[in-house]
Order: structure tokens, then sequence, then C-alpha cells
């Protein structure tokens, strides 16, 4: 048995662990290739899928409302080294690898299902529960087969020279869990007193979840004269969303919302006030009788979806030159196929099992584009676009992720859209049957990028801490599939108990702003039903997003406060000051205290967002229940 101390030792990353290696070194990881160690255990497993499960539910409900998708992989790897103190032999470090592995696909699959599938729903086609899973497995799947002949160049060969921000912080928390126990217990307690609070506020209304400022006289005459409209969303998951944001970037989603509400609905309702006679498209009411909601319904969330999709089309141009290396690597890994592996830390699923794989996945998605009728041809062209554009994207997305901890979904899935739309209309596909056909293409795309991006960060962890790539490989598929049953059938359950994207005149139902969703939603329809599109307020969210970029803001967050209500973003500027006066704090106490003040409140914030979202999808299960 090794000393207290030669443990210890044996926990720290070496020093070379984020620099790059001179000629013919080669990396010695936490744990070395010979050493043998509980890795893959009904143990690592049965947590890993349990954690999956229940990120996978919080992050669709989050993500759903605001946008955005827990990160779930860090919280999860917290929670991994605290229960490894509940077992008589503690749980090795590369049991909670495969705990982290497996759960952390939670965030991906979601982020990639969010932006694709609620357009169907909004879209009034209704998939099948089956499709909505199948869509999530397929794509994941893709995902997780392209990128393993990608892992020597991005993981190995590229050592030192690319930062993996988000891998890092991961390894970081494993290597240092001598603190786990006591931050799983304040990670588990902040979930706990979130999701009660949001649970009642948000299901039996005990207080009001919406504070409105027209209470105060002036605020009420502003709104009743200009349209201006002031509230604030006052739950916990939003607040925990602005501070693991920071204060900068909940300021730019911040003024984002306010350009939509305190400038460009009081200019439209200035503008239109003495219009009575007539609607002014794409608005169906006389703008004189309209309100600031439904002045910033019917136009300035418009101009939000263009500065939206502009703002992804410049990820997607700022990384043209990632893109062309990035494929160049792919075909050549398989064209060539994988160098023998003598090491356990280099030993890869096998190359022709995951040709197997592919061809299995293909055969799958083909069966469900059939399933929708269409011709043989329009068959083969999205099975051919759904391949291609998932092993172009997996690339991107792993580079992306590697350099700057940002997935650029949003601009490849627009991409995919638009290119699947224009292909298959030469094919005489349109219609509801060509926007389901084009939705089922783009969410087998995005979720595959999104969970190649993830799966990147988790091999790099796995690299610096020696875990087996081959295990990390495999029980990532067991993750995809607890994570697409749970994702498909929260999206259903709260496509019943809520609407998405905006809410319906007759509808009485809650709404769910489902941003990403709704701009997918307005692309398709604009091609596949040839109706009218409101270019001019898409081109003046265009412009908007190209002076941020000129600017140097980051056009898509302030893109998405545009879009978003103003209710939900001012409680995340509340969680920006919090994180900007504790980091002020700890930074003044320095050292360990200081360290100690800074994890805590990331924990705590964690804990929020998980506990806020999971009350959130409890109460919309309740609402299921007549009475």
């Amino acid at each position: 048995m090794p000393t207290a101390p030669a443990a210890a030792a044996a926990n720290t990353l070496p020093e070379n662990a984020y620099t790059e290696l001179p000629p013919g070194t080669a990396y010695k990881p936490v744990v070395p290739a010979e050493a043998v160690q509980p890795e893959v255990t009904r143990r690592s497993v049965a947590w890993g899928l349990l954690f999956c499960v229940i990120f996978t539910v919080a992050s669709a409900y989050s993500g759903l409302k605001v946008g955005q998708v827990m990160e779930a992989a860090i919280p999860i790897s917290i929670l991994a080294i605290g229960l490894a103190r509940l077992y008589r032999r503690r749980s090795s470090l590369l049991e909670n690898v495969i705990v982290t592995t497996i759960g952390g696909v939670s965030g991906a699959l979601v982020a990639g299902a969010i932006f694709t599938l609620p357009a169907l729903y909004v879209l009034k086609l209704d998939p099948h529960p089956v499709q909505t899973i199948f869509i999530c497995l397929a794509g994941g799947c893709l995902g997780v087969l392209f990128l393993v002949p990608l892992r020597r160049y991005f993981v190995r060969d590229m050592h030192g020279r690319l930062p993996f921000p988000e891998a890092t912080a991961i390894t970081e928390v494993l290597v240092t869990g001598e603190k786990g126990g006591s931050q799983a217990r304040l990670l588990i307690q902040a979930t706990v007193i979130s999701g009660i609070y949001d649970f009642f506020v948000t299901t039996f209304h005990v207080w009001k979840e919406f504070v409105d400022f027209q209470f105060v006289p002036a605020v009420r005459a502003l709104t009743e004269r200009s349209r201006l409209l002031f509230n604030f969303d006052a739950i916990a998951f939003i607040l925990g969303l602005g501070y693991v944001m920071g204060l900068r970037s909940s300021m730019i989603l911040c003024a984002g919302g306010a350009l939509s509400n305190f400038v460009l609905v009081p200019l439209i309702w200035m503008i239109g006030c003495h219009l009575t006679d007539a609607a002014v498209y794409p608005a169906t009411i006389p703008i004189a009788e309209m309100s600031a909601g439904q002045i910033f319904r019917g136009y300035v969330r418009f101009v939000g979806v263009g500065a939206i999709a502009t703002a992804g089309i410049f990820g997607i141009v700022k990384s043209l030159r990632v893109v062309a290396g990035s494929f160049s690597i792919a075909l050549r890994t398989f064209r060539h196929g994988e160098p023998a592996a003598v090491e356990r830390t280099d030993r890869d699923i096998p190359t022709m099992a995951l040709l197997a794989g592919v061809a299995l996945g293909a055969i799958g998605a083909g069966v469900l584009l059939g399933s929708l009728s269409p011709s043989a041809g329009v068959i083969a062209a999205g099975l051919l676009l759904t391949l291609v554009f998932s092993f172009f994207f997996t690339s991107v997305a792993a580079n992306a992720i590697a350099t700057t901890a940002r997935n650029p979904v949003s601009g490849m899935t627009m991409l995919t859209v638009i290119i699947s739309s224009l292909v298959l209309l030469r094919f005489g596909l349109s219609g509801a049957t060509g926007m389901f056909f084009v939705m089922v293409i783009a969410g087998m795309v995005c979720t595959a990028l999104a969970v190649s991006g993830q799966m990147v960060t988790d091999l790099k962890t796995g690299y610096w801490l020696g875990a087996t790539p081959a295990a990390q490989e495999k029980v990532k598929f067991l993750g995809v599939v607890a994570a697409a049953l749970a994702a498909g059938l929260t999206i259903v359950m709260l496509a019943r108990a809520f609407q998405f994207g905006e809410s319906a005149p007759v509808d009485t139902r809650a709404v769910l702003a489902a941003p990403q969703a709704s701009i997918m939603k307005a692309l398709v329809e604009g091609f596949m039903s040839r109706q009218p599109v409101a270019w001019i307020l898409f081109l003046a969210g265009g412009m908007v997003a190209l002076i941020m970029e000129m600017l140097g803001v980051p056009a898509l967050i302030f893109a998405l406060g545009m879009y978003l209500p103003l209710e939900l973003n001012t409680p995340a500027l509340v969680g920006g000051f919090l994180a900007h006066f504790l980091g002020k704090r700890s930074q003044k106490l320095g050292g360990a205290r200081g360290r100690t003040v800074r994890e805590r409140g990331v924990i705590i914030a964690s804990g929020l967002m998980a506990g806020g979202a999971l009350g959130g999808v409890f109460g919309a299960a309740l609402r299921l229940f007549p009475g």
C-alpha cells in the first residue's frame, strides 16, 4: 500500500502538462500506462448514467428557457469526487474520469437537440417521441464515431499548443480532489434549495415569478406613453447563470436587451402609433393597438434573429482556416487508418469497429428519413448531407473547443439548414414534409457536432490523467443513449406543458423562448413554404451584429440579449455583479482563502442553475396532470 505522501504525489500533474514537449519527449500522465487502476466499473458507469440523465433534464429546461445550456462536466466531476468517499474502497482517479465522461455528454447532446427539435413543435409538425429520441441518438453516435480518428492529432500531437480551457478546469478539479467531499455537499445543498424555490415559484406561484415595475407611477407612465417596459424574472436559475457568465458577458447580454426594449420598441411605437387602419407586415394588428410586448414579438424579435444568424456566420468565417485544416486531417486519418497502439493510454476503438458503427448509423438515419415517405433520391440526398456535414463539422467543433471552449453550433447548424433547404428544393421537396425533412437533418448534424466538441474535452482530460481512450470512447456511447432518451422525452414533455418560441393567441400555456430553435424555424419556413420573409428586419439585426464585431464585442451574446425577453436578461446582470464582487473579494484575501471564496461561488452558482432547472422541469411534469 502506498504511503499518504506517495499517494498525494501521484495525484499531481506533471510540470510539462500544459507546455509543448521537446522533440523525442513523451508525456507521462498522472496514472502511467503500465499502472493498473479500476476504471470502467459498475460504480463508475452507474453514477455516470445517473448524473447524465439528471443533468440532461436540467440542461433541456435551461436551454429552452434562456438559450444557455448548463456546463455539466465540472459539477459532475465535483460530485464524483464527493461520492468516492462513500465507499470502503475509495473510487480511483480513473473511475472519476469515467463518471465525468459519461455524465458530461448531457449538456452537449441537449445543446444539439434544443437548437432544432423544438422548431418542429413551433411549426406544428409534432414529431413522434421515437423520432425525437432517434434524432438525438443518431447524431450523438455520429459525433463520437467521427471524432475518434482525430483524437491523436488534437489530444496527443498538439500537446501544449492548444489550451483546452474546459478540460484544464475539469482536470484540476479531479486532481485536487481532497476538497471533494465539502464541495459536493455544498453543490447538493445549493441544488436542493434552488430546486425547491423555483418549483414553488414556477408551479404553484406562491409569489409572482415576474416583477413588473409598473407599480411605480413613473414607470407606468413611460409604458403607456412610450411603450417602455421594464420587468424582472425572480428565479434562482438565471441568477446562477449570470454568475457563471461573469459581469462582462452578463452586461453584454443585458445591453442587447436594452437596445431591443428601450430603443427599438419605443422607436417603432413612435413611428407607427398613428397607423390605426392596417397592420404593417409581419405583425397582424395595427401598431397603434400594440402593447410593448406585442411590438417586441411582432418586429423586434426578428431583428434579434438576424443578429444571431449573422453572429453565427461570423463564427464560421473566423474559423475557415481551421475548417480547411481540420477537414484535411480527418481525411488523412481515415485514409491511412490508425497506427498500432502499444500503450494502454494510446489505445482507441479499432478502425473497423468505427466503420461498422458509421455504416450502422447511416442505415438508421436512412430509415428515419425514409419514414417521412419522400422519393429514393431525396432520401439519398438527405443521408449524404447528414454524413458530410457531420463529418466535416466534427473536426471544426473539436478545434473550436480546444482553442476557445466555444462551439460555433449556431452558425454551422444554420448553414446546414440553408444548404439542405436549397438542395432539397431542387428535388421538389417543400411544404410541411420539406420542413420536417430539413430539421431532421439539422437535428442530427447539430447533435453530432455538439457531442464531438464535448468529447474532445473528455479525451484531453483522460490524456492528462492517464485514462484509456478506448474505455472512454466505449462508455461515451452509453452516455449518448441515456442522454438521448432523457432529452427526447423531456422535450416531448415540455412541448405539452409549454409553448415554444412565442405565445399563440388562443393558447394559455406558459412560454419557453427556445431562441435558437425559433431561428431555425424562421429559416426553414422561409425557404420551404415560400412565404414572404421580413428581410429588412433580419438585415437590421445583421448590421447590429456587424457593428458589434467592429467594436470587438461578442456579437452572439449581444444578439441573444436582443432576442430574449428583458425579464430573462436582468437577473443575469445581478448574478454578474455578484461574481464581480466576490472576485474582487477573493483577490483582496489572496492565497488559499481567496481561492476558496472563488471556488465556493462557482459551486453555489452551478447548484442554483441545476436546482432551478430541475425544479422547473418537475413543475412542468405536474402540469400534465389535470388539477
